[in-house]
């Protein structure tokens, strides 16, 4: 009787593991596996909000366009650099850090990151906040998780968004990146919830706001390891925790000369 109920049981759960519904490359299915999220997402705590937010989400083809013509990181670092107007961010970063000094004096003392690095990737990211974006967070993010080829990575970003929304943090017509960042710095949106702060004071956090996108930066490259007074660039204590920021090479690389020479 017991090897009996051992095989029914074991049947029934290759039979439930089956009917999961599938990850997709095309946008086939992705209404049938969006049903099948909403179970996992609800078991992860996702609420009414989010889950309604997961309903009214849209497959997203610029997001799969984009997703498979990353050309950029391909470049060599110059090329890079000159791609992403390095110069201009410079530039324009000395003049920021120089306005507004005492924020980035308190985000160095709070969390140990020295103004140049969050220059740089806020110049990087969004041209200073100059555009965040023009595609629905959660569609994009959800997109990404229902197609197979980074699914398993995604899926945490994807509950991240859903919770964000039930925070009412996000809504479903928030826009962003391609692939789901949000805000001033492009949080993807599991990281936006682990690691969000309230930079200016107001009791919420919200990444369309420059001084809680910031913080939340800088909080971030605490949290993974960065080490006050430590340098960053290459073969230096902090330079392994830009990886954590982006697994690119030659974004770490431009990251680590850009804030050297925004902070002088």
């Amino acid at each position: 009787m017991r090897l009996l109920s051992l095989s029914v049981t074991l049947a029934l759960g290759l039979a439930s593991a089956a009917a999961a519904a599938p990850c997709g490359n095309t946008s086939s299915g992705f209404n049938t596996w969006k049903a099948d999220f909403a179970k996992t997402a609800r078991k992860a705590g996702v609420k009414q909000r989010g889950l309604q937010a997961l309903a009214a989400t849209t497959y997203s083809s610029t997001t799969i366009s984009a997703d498979r013509n990353q050309k950029s990181f391909k470049y060599s670092l110059s090329k890079f650099m000159q791609v992403r107007g390095a110069d201009t961010i410079i530039a324009q970063g000395r003049k920021r850090k120089a306005q507004n000094s005492n924020f980035y004096t308190n985000l160095e003392r709070r969390y140990g990151v020295p103004a140049g690095v969050i220059i740089a990737i806020h110049g990087m990211e969004t041209a200073f906040g100059g555009f965040m974006g023009d595609t629905k967070v959660v569609s994009a993010i959800v997109t990404l998780t229902f197609d197979c080829r980074r699914s398993e990575f995604f899926k945490p970003h994807a509950i991240g968004a859903l919770k964000l929304v039930d925070q009412g943090s996000i809504s479903p017509e928030t826009k962003g990146a391609k692939h789901g960042e949000l805000g001033h710095t492009q949080f993807l949106p599991g990281n936006a919830m682990n690691y969000g702060v309230d930079g200016n004071g107001d009791g919420r956090v919200d990444f369309y706001n420059q001084a809680d996108a910031l913080a939340s930066t800088a909080n971030f490259l605490q949290q993974k390891g960065w080490q006050s007074g430590k340098g960053y660039q290459e073969g230096e204590p902090n330079y392994p925790v830009l990886k954590q920021w982006n697994a690119a090479t030659v974004y770490q690389q431009s990251l680590a000369i850009m804030g050297k020479r925004i902070d002088g």
